[in-house]
């Protein structure tokens, strides 16, 4: 069994971590760059290591400094949390070959699904459903070709994407070149890969998640759905489980789809399949080979920690539960709050001169940030998850505007206000909104 843990990230998701560690055991240890020194984490871990300068390049992505950390401490496992090094094959082979766990995936796994052409035509093999595009890259010498077989419009993508960069939409033929040229550069600029791919553009659709465990012998669970549709930028903002689109029987067809799939490819760890979804269609995008931020409105739903999970897997332990013992129960909904300005998202870092965070029965808040701590400029400006869970949607929506006043965050500025306002909304309440729902929401306000 695992003894001690080193958590190579920061914070919400390294206090997440630790907790998990904690509540089995397991001693932990954290690192840290320079601006970090005051993280919560950081004062609670049994050990901490400072391994470097601010920058993301010489501190939580240098993986010479964590393996030594690692070394220093007599950690016999990492866990990478989400960002960072979390989706990183050669970290995870560099840890292999020190015999220091990588509390995730395999490499291989890693690679596959790191791909965006191969992780497709992999789900396409697994039977996944996926979007009609290109069987391969897409270059400017083949983009009109393509774009016709598959119909306008369409979307090109960074083949190494994520977050948006790379992702261009070409309405006809007279956007494609301009997409495509724009797509390379923006790729190339954000991952050093200028490799992009074409898939069918669908107009209204929602963004629906399959959470899976696998113990990489060839069992696979599914944890049900949830729906992140509502997103800026092609960042989640709001996010649900279960889908206010899905009834139960489409929730178990695609999870056991999902599941299945999983265990054809002995897959460790925990996973996300993500799909677009219109007109009772389910279509893949991609896989993400690590715990998302969204995990704890899962786990309020199932009663299963995901974090113990992983750990129990990389352990050899396998998984703590089969499909038949999942039983999902109610509704929740996790707000991402972000230290920003609501109105026009610039980032807020500074120091925190009061924090309240809610409390209550099916209230839980994900967080690092405490009164005093000062938000460093040099990282994602995440600074909390508010996560609460109901009996029905309805319950679950009027918890969450009761502790959306309860929640105090002063002395920076933040997104709580943002939902505030989303939690007032018509077609919030209903669950009728879309992935492009909220841009067009917040272009109209800006507009007004």
């Amino acid at each position: 069994m695992i003894s001690k843990v080193l958590i190579a990230n920061r914070g919400e998701i390294a206090l997440r971590v630790l907790r998990a560690c904690k509540e089995l055991g397991i001693a932990t240890v954290a690192v840290h760059s320079t601006a970090d020194a005051d993280a919560m984490h950081v004062r609670l871990a049994d050990e901490s290591v400072c391994i470097g300068p601010p920058p993301s390049r010489e501190s939580y992505l240098n993986i010479h400094q964590i393996v030594a950390a690692c070394e220093i401490t007599g950690a016999d496992a990492v866990h990478p949390g989400y960002g960072f090094l979390s989706e990183n094959a050669k970290f995870a082979e560099i840890l292999d070959a020190h015999g220091i766990t990588f509390i995730g995936p395999t490499a291989e796994h890693i690679r596959i699904m790191g791909d965006k052409i191969t992780a497709k035509k992999t789900a396409e093999a697994l039977g996944i459903p996926v979007v009609p595009g290109s069987e391969g890259e897409v270059k400017p010498e083949n983009a009109l070709e393509i774009a016709r077989q598959i119909g306008f419009p369409v979307l090109i993508k960074a083949t190494a994407g994520g977050g948006g960069r790379g992702m261009k939409v070409a309405k006809n033929e007279d956007d494609l070149e301009e997409a495509v040229s724009t797509a390379r550069s923006e790729a190339l600029a954000a991952f050093g890969n200028d490799a992009v791919y074409m898939e069918k553009y669908l107009g209204k659709p929602r963004h629906i998640e399959i959470q899976v465990v696998g113990d990489g012998m060839g069992n696979a669970v599914h944890l049900g759905e949830r729906d992140c549709s509502l997103q800026r930028r092609h960042q989640k903002v709001w996010e649900e489980a279960n889908s206010p689109a899905l009834n139960v029987e489409q929730r178990m067809k695609i999870g056991q789809i999902c599941a299945d799939a999983m265990m054809k490819l002995k897959y460790r760890g925990a996973g996300t399949v993500e799909f677009l979804y219109e007109n009772g269609e389910f279509y893949f995008i991609e896989m993400n080979t690590r715990l998302q931020v969204e995990h704890p409105i899962t786990e309020a739903i199932t009663g299963i920690d995901l974090v113990h999970e992983q750990i129990r897997v990389a352990s050899g332990a396998g998984l703590s539960v089969r499909q038949e013992d999942i039983v999902f129960s109610g509704h929740a909904i996790e707000c991402r709050i972000n230290a920003e300005d609501p109105r026009t998202f610039v980032p807020s870092p500074g120091t925190i001169t009061h924090f309240h965070a809610p409390g209550g029965l099916g209230v839980r808040v994900d967080s690092g940030a405490y009164q005093g701590y000062k938000i460093p400029p040099y990282y994602d400006s995440l600074i909390g998850k508010l996560i609460v869970h109901g009996r029905t949607r309805v319950e679950c929506m009027m918890r969450l505007r009761r502790v959306l006043d309860e929640f105090v965050i002063d002395g920076i500025k933040t997104t709580l206000p943002l939902f505030q306002d989303l939690i007032g909304n018509q077609d919030i309440a209903n669950g009728d909104y879309d992935i492009h729902w909220l841009e067009n929401y917040l272009a109209d306000k800006t507009d007004a």
